[in-house]
C-alpha cells in the first residue's frame, strides 16, 4: 500500500513537471510535402506569446539596465523601449525562430537530415498579431523494405585442385626466375627483348632515342615509356639485327602530358632475345617461403588459395544481398544530401586525376562526364545507406565500441600502424563515422545471409547461366529480325513480280 502511494506521488510530481515545461501558448504548425524527401513547415507564433516574451525581456532589462538620470531598476518602460527596443525585438525574434522551428520538427516527429535554413533577416517581429514564418527541411526517405528472410543467394565454390596448385606453383617459380639468352634467338610471345628504340613524337623537332632498353613481347607492352598495343605481334619472329616499325596514337587521357593525344612513330632495333628460366625447386627457393620442401609449400599455397576463395565468396554473396535490396526497394532520395555526397566523390576523382599527372585545365574538359558519374555513384551509395539504416533498425543491429576498436586494430595491423594512431587519424579527417557505417552494413549483411536460401554453384556457373540468358535473348531478337527481314524480302519479291507482270502486259498491248 505504501509502495502504491509512493508511485502515485512520483507520477503526480512528473505530471506537474511536464505541465511546467509545456509552453503557455501553442504555436500553429502546418506541414506539407514540397519535393522528394522534403517538407515545408509553416509556423505561426501567437501574439500573446510574443507579448509575454517582450514583457519578460523588458522586466529583466529594467532590473539590470543602468540608464543615466535613473536609479538602477527605476528607468521607465517607454524610455527602455525607445532606447533598446530594436535589440530586444531582434533577440525575441531569434529565440522564437530557433525554439519554434526545433519544436515543430520534434513535435511532428520529422526525421530531419539537416538544420532548418531560415533567413531571419527577412522575417519581422510584428507590432501586433502573430509572427509567421516558414522553412524547408530534408527528411529521411520513407519506404518499405522487401522481404528479408529467404533471399536467394548463389554461393560460388572453388575447388582447389592439384592442377590449380600446379599453376600457382608455376607462377611462383616464374616470378623468382631469371631472363637468359634464348638459344633460337627468335622472338615469341612473352620473351624479353633488348632493343634500341627511336620515338618520332608528333610536333617534336628531335627524335627520342633509347639504347639497350628491355621490353616484353606482350599484347599490351611499353617501349620507352609509351604504350604499344599488340607489341607481341609487332615483334613476332624478329631476331638480332631486325628492325620493326609501328605507329601508335596516345590517348588524350594518358598520364604523361608529353605524349598525351599525340601520334608516335616507333622504330625498334632488336639486339638480344631472352627467355624466362623459372627458379628451381631447391632449398634456396623453399627458404624464400619459409617451408621445408615442396609438399609443405603446396600445403601453404592451398591454405592461402582457400582463404582467398572464401573471401571472394563472401564478397560475391554480400554483393548479391546489396543488389537484391537495391532492386527490390523503391525510394526517393533527398536532393541536397545526394548533391553533397556527389561533390565529395567528384573531389576525390579530381584529386586522383591530378595525381595521375593531368593538369587542372585538362581535367576541366572531363568534368561533365565526371559530374554525371559522381552523381550516379552518390545515388547508389545513399540508397544503400538508407536501406541498410532501416535494415539495421529492423534487425536491431548495433555497433559496440568494442567492435569498432577491434576493426580498427585489424586494419591498423594490416597496414603496420598503431591502432590508437589510426583511430586518431580517422577521427580527425571525419572518416570514423563512415568506418562505423561500414561495420554496421557488414553486420546487417551477415544477419541476412544467416536467413538466406543459399545454393552452392561452381565458380563461373552463374556467369554461364547469365550468358545463356543473354544469348537466348539475342537469339530471339535475331529470329524476330530474320522473320521481319524474310517477310520484307518476300513482299519486295512479290512487288517486283507484280511490276514485271504489269510491264509485260503493257508490252503485249503495244505489240
Amino acid at each position: 500500500m505504501a509502495e502504491d502511494e509512493a508511485k502515485t506521488d512520483e507520477q503526480d510530481e512528473q505530471d506537474e513537471q511536464k505541465k511546467q515545461q509545456e509552453p503557455k501558448f501553442k504555436n500553429v504548425v502546418t506541414i506539407e510535402a514540397s519535393g522528394p524527401c522534403k517538407k515545408k513547415v509553416c509556423v505561426e507564433v501567437p501574439e500573446e506569446a510574443i507579448k509575454s516574451a517582450l514583457d519578460e525581456q523588458y522586466s529583466e532589462l529594467r532590473r539590470d539596465a543602468v540608464v543615466p538620470g535613473f536609479r538602477k531598476g527605476r528607468a521607465p518602460l517607454r524610455l527602455l523601449e525607445k532606447r533598446f527596443g530594436k535589440d530586444v525585438g531582434t533577440q525575441v525574434k531569434l529565440k522564437f525562430l530557433s525554439d519554434a522551428s526545433e519544436a515543430a520538427i520534434k513535435d511532428n516527429e520529422l526525421d530531419a537530415l539537416n538544420e532548418p535554413d531560415i533567413d531571419h533577416e527577412k522575417i519581422e517581429l510584428p507590432e501586433s498579431g502573430p509572427m509567421k514564418f516558414e522553412f524547408e527541411v530534408e527528411v529521411r526517405p520513407e519506404f518499405e523494405l522487401p522481404e528479408l528472410e529467404g533471399i536467394k543467394i548463389e554461393k560460388p565454390t572453388t575447388k582447389i585442385t592439384k592442377k590449380v596448385i600446379d599453376g600457382e606453383l608455376e607462377w611462383l617459380c616464374n616470378n623468382a626466375g631469371m631472363w637468359v639468352p634464348k638459344e633460337s634467338g627468335v622472338v615469341a610471345a612473352g620473351d624479353q627483348v633488348v632493343v634500341d628504340a627511336v620515338l618520332d613524337v608528333e610536333d617534336e623537332a628531335e627524335d627520342e632515342k633509347h639504347d639497350n632498353i628491355e621490353i616484353f613481347a606482350r599484347k599490351n607492352g611499353f617501349v620507352g615509356g609509351v604504350p604499344v598495343e599488340n607489341l607481341d605481334e609487332v615483334l613476332a619472329g624478329a631476331q638480332h639485327g631486325d628492325v620493326k616499325k609501328t605507329s601508335i596514337e596516345i590517348a588524350g587521357t594518358f598520364f604523361n602530358e608529353r605524349y598525351r593525344g599525340k601520334k608516335i612513330e616507333v622504330e625498334i632495333s632488336v639486339k638480344e632475345v631472352k627467355e624466362l628460366r623459372p627458379a628451381e625447386l631447391n632449398e634456396e627457393f623453399f627458404n624464400r617461403y619459409n617451408v621445408e620442401d615442396e609438399e609443405e609449400l603446396r600445403e601453404k599455397i592451398q591454405e592461402a588459395m582457400e582463404a582467398n576463395a572464401e573471401r571472394r565468396c563472401r564478397e560475391a554473396m554480400s554483393e548479391q544481398i546489396r543488389k537484391y535490396l537495391l532492386d527490390k526497394t523503391e525510394l526517393e532520395l533527398p536532393e541536397a544530401v545526394v548533391a553533397d555526397q556527389s561533390k565529395h566523390i567528384l573531389q576525390r576523382q579530381y584529386s586522383n586525376l591530378l595525381m595521375q599527372g593531368l593538369k587542372a585545365e585538362q581535367i576541366e574538359e572531363q568534368m561533365a562526364a565526371l559530374q554525371a558519374g559522381s552523381e550516379e555513384q552518390a545515388k547508389g551509395q545513399m540508397k544503400v545507406f538508407f536501406i541498410m539504416d532501416k535494415v539495421a533498425e529492423k534487425l536491431e543491429v548495433e555497433v559496440s565500441e568494442e567492435e569498432i576498436n577491434g576493426h580498427i586494430a585489424q586494419v591498423a595491423m594490416s597496414r603496420g600502424r598503431r591502432p590508437e594512431k589510426m583511430r586518431e587519424e580517422l577521427n580527425r579527417d571525419g572518416s570514423l563515422a563512415q568506418f562505423i557505417v561500414q561495420i554496421r552494413e557488414q553486420k546487417c549483411i551477415e544477419k541476412l545471409l544467416e536467413k538466406a536460401k543459399i545454393t552452392e554453384v561452381k565458380t563461373g556457373e552463374a556467369k554461364k547461366t547469365t550468358a545463356k540468358k543473354k544469348t537466348a535473348k539475342k537469339t530471339k531478337k535475331t529470329e524476330t529480325k530474320t522473320k521481319k527481314s524474310t517477310r520484307a524480302s518476300t513482299t519486295e519479291k512479290r512487288s517486283k513480280k507484280s511490276t514485271s507482270a504489269k510491264k509485260g502486259v503493257k508490252k503485249t498491248d503495244k505489240n
